[in-house]
């Protein structure tokens, strides 16, 4: 099973989320693939990821920038992996500068993002990581997110580190038979 979590801001509609989803079904493999909305607020992000998988086993997160952060909370909490695609480090340091009215990209809904929400992502910060859980892709070019940090913080983990690219992972489709294979799917 693999379960993708969307970035900061962004839902189950982008680009990497339905180019994954589309893989996927055309190998047979839809019904383990899975997405779940992930609200703002990082306890109601949680429930609903948890919500989703619903005991799952074999599980395998594939998250992207925010959803990185919260697939690391999850495999550091329980028995999963994950492939981190230009990962969030410390959300509740870098979207500081955010703070204020915000918009979902693709569904348009307003809210405010709060020190509410920073205080919730430093809870779920994993002090200690697995490496061995982990495949990270990261793009040298990611112009929001600095790909060395993500290096550092997941050293031993396996890992592919594409020149130039940008912070949508501009190589993503060249990666999905890996990240299958390293879910345990047949590519």
């Amino acid at each position: 099973m693999i379960a993708y979590l969307h970035g900061f801001n962004s839902s189950p509609q982008s680009h990497k989320a339905q180019v994954l989803r589309r893989y996927m079904a055309e190998r047979g493999l839809a019904p383990q693939y899975l997405c779940p909305a992930l609200p703002p607020l990082a306890s109601d992000a949680v429930r609903e990821i948890e919500g989703s998988i619903n005991g799952r086993r074999d599980l395998c997160f594939v998250g992207s920038s925010l959803g990185g952060f919260y697939a690391t909370h999850f495999v550091e909490t329980r028995d999963a992996r994950a492939v981190l695609i230009n990962p969030a480090i410390e959300p509740h340091v870098g979207l500081r500068a955010y703070l204020g009215p915000q918009r979902n990209l693709h569904a348009g809904e307003a809210y405010e993002l709060t020190e509410a929400h920073l205080r919730e992502w430093q809870r779920l910060y994993a002090a200690r990581i697995t490496p061995q859980r982990y495949l990270l892709i990261v793009e040298t070019g990611d112009e929001v997110l600095d790909y060395r940090r993500a290096l550092e913080r997941y050293a031993g983990a396996e890992h592919i580190v594409v020149e130039g690219g940008d912070h949508s992972l501009a190589s993503f489709p060249e990666h999905l038979p890996r990240i299958l294979r390293f879910a345990g799917l047949p590519a």
